[in-house]
């Protein structure tokens, strides 16, 4: 039985590219009849293979992406500037203006430690904090 790799030639299997940890299927081809119906199949199952490999970490990817945009989402900010003490209404409303504009300042706003936010807020929004 001799292994042939997804380009046609033949190899030990040891050379094969991996792709996210995962070796491709070699094809495995024996001499008799119906190898090319063999051979066929062995390809088309490992095509599929690799499309549902690729699928379920596109899918995961997605994922991942999308719990990181709700992490940082404008409804996310304002709970957390609802949360704060002392957010004067000059100072919220500006904040909110920040939110809308850049994502940036949502991803830094939830980020910062909550003793931070207020006076970050104030900095960005002009205002001078009182004593």
């Amino acid at each position: 039985m001799a292994y042939v790799d997804e380009d046609g030639t033949s190899g030990s299997g040891e050379d094969l590219n991996m792709l996210d940890g995962h070796k491709p299927h070699p094809v495995v081809v024996s001499s008799g009849s119906g190898d090319r119906k063999r051979s066929g199949k062995a390809t088309v199952d490992a095509i599929v293979d690799a499309m549902m490999e690729i699928a379920s970490a596109s899918k995961m990817r997605a994922s991942v992406i999308l719990k990181n945009e709700e992490r940082f989402s404008i409804s996310k900010c304002i709970k957390v500037l609802d949360e704060l003490q002392r957010v004067d209404e000059r100072v919220y409303f500006c904040a909110l203006d920040l939110f809308e504009n850049s994502s940036s300042a949502c991803e830094i706003f939830v980020s910062l430690k909550g003793d931070k936010r207020l006076p970050w807020l104030q900095s960005k929004c002009g205002v001078i904090p009182s004593s």
